[in-house]
């Protein structure tokens, strides 16, 4: 079996543990690849940390390092105890073992917590992998870096961690039309000891990603550009840094479908790219507007799977936009963003299955136009 059928190996397991999360765990797939870190948005008991220590079990004699942060959480929590015996020596020397810098998994629960006696040291690994405290410099052997927390940062400090994890995965409960689903496949997980268990070692891991980065992006390059650029016209930031990185999950979707080279559905994964949970609904609609252009069997499962839009978001989205237009003093370009993002959300109606709600929506939607027309 080769690398990356292991691999494919260990999420189907996952994915048969945990109902319903498959798109959850399929990102963490891409993500460990790309070497890219991924970010959890959600509420308690929706299986965040429960997923990657069943992920981490599966990557033989790899380290899984899981911890909830607290605003009071200090340095040597997360990565260890200055070591007595070097510090009586006058060396300021950390005692790692079974702490952050010694893991192959890391997941940071509750991650915006983070104050600032260990948010640059923390910075600093999720960026470079490379742990730094006083003289000590340590390259850190962490495949991946998982965060996770129920509510975006509110604070302007705390952007600049959410901006270390490329990938953002909204994790909510699962639908309730699957319960019995889940019940089962929890009870089962409960009460059953698992014995045989797909797996995986780092070094294969580490070749994995090594392959990813030979993947040849110039077929869909110019299309990719042009994404970047539509993006950033909706007001949608994405850095000249970011578009470098995402380069990475798009090559790391062409490897785990067997491919050498990417092609345009693999564009699925900048549905995951969002800084808002305003954004996640406009992202979708953008991106599948695109993939849904290109037909083909060697597409990522992910990238045909359009999700039906939630009417509740999409109202919110319209009544943002129609309170933006109302402003006083728009510029040109402002009022030329909302009409992109308008248009977005009018393509995104066309997917919702209840007639009466996408009836009202459209309704909202073709008012707004009529105002934006009688303004001008």
């Amino acid at each position: 079996m080769n690398k990356s059928d292991k691999l494919k190996e260990i999420l189907d397991f996952l994915k048969k543990s945990f109902v319903g999360k498959d798109e959850v765990i399929d990102l963490l797939g891409i993500s460990l690849i790309a070497r890219e870190n991924a970010f959890l948005l959600g509420p308690p008991g929706t299986a965040k940390s429960a997923i990657i220590r069943l992920f981490s079990s599966c990557i033989e004699n790899g380290k899984n390092f899981e911890y909830l942060l607290t605003r009071f959480t200090e340095p040597n929590e997360i990565f260890g105890p200055f070591d007595i015996r070097k510090l009586k020596e006058g060396e300021l020397i950390t005692n790692t073992e079974g702490m952050m810098p010694e893991a192959s998994m890391v997941f940071l629960d509750e991650i915006f917590n983070a104050n600032s006696a260990i948010l640059n040291s923390l910075l600093m690994a999720l960026n470079e992998k490379i742990f730094r405290r006083g003289k000590e410099t340590k390259k850190l052997p962490a495949l991946m870096f998982v965060g996770a927390s129920n509510v975006l940062p509110e604070d302007e400090s705390l952007n600049a961690l959410l901006d270390r994890f490329l990938i953002r995965i909204q994790c909510d409960y699962v639908d309730t039309d699957r319960m019995e689903e889940v019940l089962m496949a929890g009870w089962k997980m409960e009460n059953t000891a698992v014995t045989d268990k797909p797996s995986i070692t780092p070094a294969e891991i580490i070749e994995l990603q090594q392959m990813s980065r030979q993947v040849d992006l110039s077929p869909i390059r110019k299309q990719y550009v042009d994404l970047i650029h539509n993006l950033r016209n909706t007001g949608i930031k994405v850095s000249d840094r970011r578009a470098v990185k995402i380069q990475n999950i798009i090559a790391a979707s062409a490897l785990m479908c067997d491919r050498t080279e990417a092609i345009l559905s693999d564009l699925w994964v900048l549905k995951y790219v969002w800084d808002t949970e305003e954004q996640i609904e406009i992202l979708a609609g953008i991106i599948d507007h695109i993939i849904e252009k290109e037909n083909t069997e060697k597409a990522h499962p992910q990238a045909l799977f359009n999700k039906v839009p939630n009417p509740e978001e999409v109202m919110k989205e319209v009544e943002l936009l129609k309170n933006k237009w109302a402003a006083e003093n728009l510029s040109f370009e402002e009022q030329n963003v909302i009409k992109d993002k308008l248009r977005y959300v009018q393509s995104r109606c066309n997917w919702i299955r209840n007639p009466e709600h996408k009836q009202h929506i459209q309704h909202e939607i073709e008012g707004l136009w009529q105002t934006m027309l009688q303004t001008i």
